[in-house]
């Protein structure tokens, strides 16, 4: 992402370079790149609680205040800040006694209603989707957001959750998996 300021264009590893220097307006513009896409992660991850989401926002751009000098200007930006964000919900569902393992097939069938046959509008259909990656474990909701809706590819999604690429593709794989064979009955409207 870039910023002008007085026909200067920078960065956001620039900006984060302003901001360990205590430059305000740099923690102002990076804070508005980014706090809708982190709030929605966090709104996401964390079961969809709009009170979470933002306490987390609000702490994620704490950590960056208090300690900007933990981003090395080796790494993107942003996927340096996901990762900050992910080992946050990580530390979250442990504090919650939350087991980061895959959910059985039949805890997703008992919270999953499915009907035989009607026509669903486009914000249904949407919100149907969304119901049932909310009911995947963590590290697919996770691996799903953060390549299909953050569109990160394979390689920085990997980075993020400091695992093997390979990891990453199985869990993707799985989230898929997973999806189709719950919004099966869904198949003429959703492409898997």
């Amino acid at each position: 992402m870039i910023f002008r300021r007085k026909n200067k264009v920078y960065t956001d590893s620039e900006l984060m370079q302003q901001i360990v220097s205590g430059d305000q307006a740099a923690f102002s513009e990076l804070y508005l790149r980014y706090k809708d896409r982190m709030y929605y992660y966090f709104y996401r991850m964390l079961n969809n609680s709009a009170d979470q989401a933002n306490d987390f926002l609000q702490e994620l751009f704490m950590k960056l205040i208090e300690k900007p000098e933990s981003y090395k200007p080796a790494y993107p930006f942003a996927t340096w800040l996901y990762s900050v964000a992910n080992n946050m919900c990580k530390n979250e569902y442990r504090r919650r006694g939350v087991r980061q393992e895959y959910q059985e097939y039949q805890a997703l069938d008992q919270k999953f209603d499915h009907p035989n046959e009607y026509t669903i509008e486009p914000e249904q259909l949407i919100e149907k989707v969304f119901q049932t990656l909310d009911q995947l474990g963590e590290e697919h909701r996770s691996a799903f957001l953060l390549r299909y809706r953050e569109g990160f590819p394979i390689k920085e999604v990997a980075e993020i959750l400091d695992l093997p690429e390979g990891t990453v593709k199985s869990r993707l794989f799985y989230a898929k998996k997973m999806l189709s064979e719950k919004l099966e009955y869904l198949k003429d409207e959703i492409e898997f």
